[in-house]
């Protein structure tokens, strides 16, 4: 009997993972990225993430008074650059310059985050600051997904920081290339934690083929990145920048696309 003609469901899980196995496990490899975000102050700590020897994204919160001279600096240190975008929370705790709120018109929307936009040079995309309750709201997530596609190929990184986000789903619907963190390396500032959380990047990169994490100019967390740098590649690591992590993810998932076309149609076509 042809193994095509047999229609147990162990024997199609097995033509199912042969078939994808062969195309994509050959390609991957075990990435992750990192973004150091709310940089932007004349502090020691942010000048040290935006030196660190690796290709760190570094995100800087607009109109702050370092802003333009650290961006430039990380320019020049072949980092990518994201601006920092500040939104309201649920708490309603102080954006800080540049934030953007549920209240605000259209116009004044668009109007604030184009001055935020240009207040951070080299600036590739956007994370979000805060935005527990911006970015639960379609509408306003919307608009700045199409004024993203009209500032050039930006890209949207959301920092997840509410699990009820819609942002990376409208950037999708509006065509915004885009990622969401996977884990926040330093919400609780012990570095034993930050440790802990850098693991768990690694874990999940290493179960998934790729991670993204997300820290903070904060002394433990820069030793903790300084002290994992070197252990990377014998790890069977390698540090992206998140536009080359979007890019990874992107060929596989057209690696993943071709190799369902080549199953047979038994297997695609069978019903549970």
């Amino acid at each position: 009997m042809k193994i095509l003609n047999m229609k147990s469901a162990g024997v199609q899980c097995l033509l199912f993972l042969f078939y994808l196995y062969i195309p994509i496990a050959s390609a991957n490899e075990v990435v992750i990225s990192i973004i150091i975000d709310d940089l932007g102050s004349d502090n020691e700590r942010h000048e040290q993430v935006v030196m660190l020897p690796a290709p760190i994204t570094c995100s800087f919160l607009p109109l702050n008074e370092a802003t333009r001279r650290l961006a430039n600096l990380a320019h020049q240190q072949n980092k990518e650059i994201l601006l920092h975008l500040p939104m309201e929370s649920l708490a309603n705790n102080p954006m800080g310059p540049g934030g953007l709120s549920l209240n605000m018109t259209r116009q004044e929307f668009i109007w604030e985050m184009q001055k935020d936009l240009a207040s951070v040079p080299h600036a590739i995309g956007i994370n979000n600051h805060m935005g527990s309750l911006l970015t639960q709201h379609p509408g306003h997530m919307g608009w700045l997904m199409k004024e993203m596609k009209r500032n050039g190929n930006l890209l949207f990184i959301d920092s997840r920081t509410t699990s009820a986000s819609v942002a990376k789903a409208v950037a999708v619907e509006e065509g915004v290339p885009s990622l969401e963190r996977n884990i926040f390396l330093d919400h609780d500032t012990d570095i034993e934690s930050i440790r802990s959380q850098f693991a768990k990047t690694i874990a999940l990169a290493k179960r998934n083929g790729s991670a993204l994490a997300i820290g903070h100019p904060r002394a433990n967390t820069i030793k903790v990145i300084k002290e994992m740098l070197p252990k990377l590649k014998a790890m069977g690591i390698r540090l992206v920048s998140v536009s080359e992590l979007l890019e990874i993810k992107k060929e596989r998932n057209k690696l993943w696309q071709a190799s369902l076309s080549r199953l047979p149609k038994d297997v695609k076509n069978s019903k549970p």
